[in-house]
């Protein structure tokens, strides 16, 4: 790599880097000067609080004082507040509840130069490619800033202008925070787990994907191309002709802002609709895309006057690979289960824990935050109170938020926030429960299977309590339909995967030397009104046709044997 021009890098390389700004000093210095004044200044303001006897009054002065810095410091240490906010294991609550209010905004730079840029990357002059071009931004954040436009075919279209210089800025910031990382770190009294280098490293990975234009564009197609047969998502159309690593033409998305609860009233928008559809559309890009948008903040979703939900900004994405999700899926049937000794193993797995790490006495931590957040009452569960306290172990126990998920959590807690100001009384589970229920009843893959049968059996014990909770939790979700879903199960339960299921549900129903008939009364009262006894028969005539005759005479000798074993003599 060439780091003579280093605005002309596209990814992240801090060895790169570190030999560019190493020939550079003086660059560097003049950059620590300002630095050091506004950060020294803090935490100048924080020891004579603690001198004079004011640490605790003084602590939410000093808090927005922090937040007003990182802004004064520009785009990158805006980035930094924002990524703090997410990571109980490096800050604490105090100051996180601060930062998570950190305004991604600045002042915009001349239009003059923003037209500057627009020919220098696209060849022609603004008003040569569009036919109308605002004469002032109509938004401006930490990266850029953006005019609305139409084209000359008649398409309204946003146009996104970065900052100036923007590139060599940040890449001055990031040598110096890794610099003082690798030596600032052992002198932490964090539990981080690793090397604190890592964490600026992650951090300069996500800030280089997202200030180049290109990487966004191919990231909104891709997501797009994730959600084409949702009818309630809308993702704007890239311009590729009008777009370049600096500039980016998109569709112009006329939509009302999703925390503008008002001005959705008055336009007779279905505020618990919205708030499903943006939950929902979270859960499916963690659970089974495994792309995410991974800041969602209010100014990035808009509710479309035809009820549809639009995401824009996509600069900020993440991947998770398939191990990962199964892991989630884990996870989430452990808490549900409340199998905190298995939820521990799902932490060090997905990397919150180091594999020599003794979880013996993490798991009564675990229960005590945890357990009475998913124990009797379910319906008060919230992601914001769960991290709030989950943040207070990261002190006591080796914890550490790995990248991904640091941004998973910032998108869970944001979407949260987005739908509480929509309706004060939501509550995530409402919606998130259902649809975990759904998925896991469904079973579409080999691991959603095995997921099931975790949550339905127990020291391997048939949970008939456990079955009807989750069909009752799924019939909540409108767009669950029972009979596709028993459909699959009895192709499931007759096929040659299903033989531990069959057999695990004929000595259920013949536990203690009785017949089980009360339990399935209970089951059949619950999907009575969605299942009638000729939409069963014709479940079962589907499911059967779907066997060879071969099957069919394999399976049923085999039931048969099952049966008489488990009968009473």
């Amino acid at each position: 790599m060439n780091w003579s021009q280093p605005a002309q890098s596209r990814r992240y390389d801090a060895q790169a880097i570190a030999r560019y700004f190493r020939r550079r000093p003086w660059q560097v210095i003049w950059r620590a000067i300002v630095i050091v004044w506004f950060l020294g200044g803090f935490f100048l303001a924080l020891n004579l609080d603690r001198w004079f006897g004011r640490a605790e009054a003084n602590r939410p002065k000093r808090a927005r004082q922090l937040g007003l810095v990182l802004t004064r410091l520009g785009p990158t240490f805006i980035k930094v507040g924002q990524a703090l906010s997410t990571r109980p294991d490096l800050i604490r609550q105090d100051y996180m509840d601060e930062l998570t209010r950190l305004q991604d905004s600045l002042p915009s730079f001349p239009n003059a130069i923003a037209e500057q840029t627009i020919k220098a990357e696209l060849g022609r002059l603004p008003d040569e490619i569009y036919a109308f071009i605002s004469p002032e931004p109509v938004a401006a954040a930490s990266l850029g800033q953006v005019y609305r436009a139409s084209l000359h075919t008649g398409e309204e279209v946003a146009v996104k202008v970065q900052r100036p210089h923007l590139l060599p800025v940040i890449t001055c910031d990031l040598y110096l925070m890794r610099w003082g990382a690798s030596w600032l770190a052992p002198y932490l009294p964090l539990n981080l787990g690793h090397d604190l280098t890592l964490i600026v490293d992650e951090f300069g990975t996500k800030l280089f994907e997202e200030i180049d234009y290109l990487n966004e564009g191919r990231n909104a197609e891709r997501f797009a191309a994730n959600f084409q047969n949702d009818p309630n998502v809308k993702v704007p159309q890239i311009y590729w002709r009008y777009s370049s690593h600096r500039v980016l033409t998109l569709e112009w998305i006329d939509g009302l802002k999703l925390t503008d609860a008002e001005r959705i009233r008055q336009a007779q928008l279905d505020q618990n609709k919205l708030i499903e559809v943006a939950v929902t559309a979270g859960l499916r890009q963690l659970l089974e895309f495994g792309f995410f948008h991974a800041d969602p903040h209010p100014g990035n979703l808009f509710a479309l006057h035809d009820g549809r939900m639009a995401y824009i900004d996509f600069g900020m994405m993440d991947q998770l690979d398939q191990v990962t999700k199964e892991t989630l899926v884990n996870s989430v049937v452990h808490l549900i289960n409340q199998d905190y000794q298995s939820l521990a193993r799902d932490f060090v797995n997905l990397g919150f824990l180091t594999p020599d790490v003794d979880i013996t006495p993490i798991v009564p931590a675990l229960e005590l935050v945890l357990g009475e957040a998913v124990g009797a009452s379910v319906g008060d569960f919230n992601f914001k109170t769960i991290t709030d306290r989950f943040s207070e172990l990261m002190y006591d126990y080796p914890f550490r938020v790995p990248a991904k998920f640091a941004l998973i959590i910032r998108s869970l807690i944001t979407q949260e926030g987005v739908a509480l100001s929509l309706n004060p009384d939501f509550k995530i589970v409402e919606i998130a429960y259902p649809y975990v229920a759904r998925r896991l009843l469904t079973g579409e893959t080999a691991s959603l299977r095995r997921r099931l049968l975790e949550v339905l059996f127990k020291d391997d014990k048939f949970q008939w309590q456990r079955l009807e909770n989750l069909i009752a939790i799924a019939r909540n979700d409108g767009s669950f339909d029972l009979i596709p879903t028993a459909s699959l199960g009895l192709q499931y339960l007759l096929s040659e995967e299903g033989q531990y299921l069959r057999r695990q549900l004929l000595i259920a129903l013949t536990e203690d030397n009785r017949l089980h008939t009360e339990e399935v009364r209970r089951l059949w009262e619950l999907i009575k009104d969605d299942l009638t006894p000729t939409q069963l028969l014709g479940v079962a005539w589907g499911a059967i046709s779907d066997f060879s005759r071969e099957q069919a005479a394999a399976f049923m000798p085999a039931a048969v044997t099952g049966l008489t074993a488990t009968l009473p003599e």
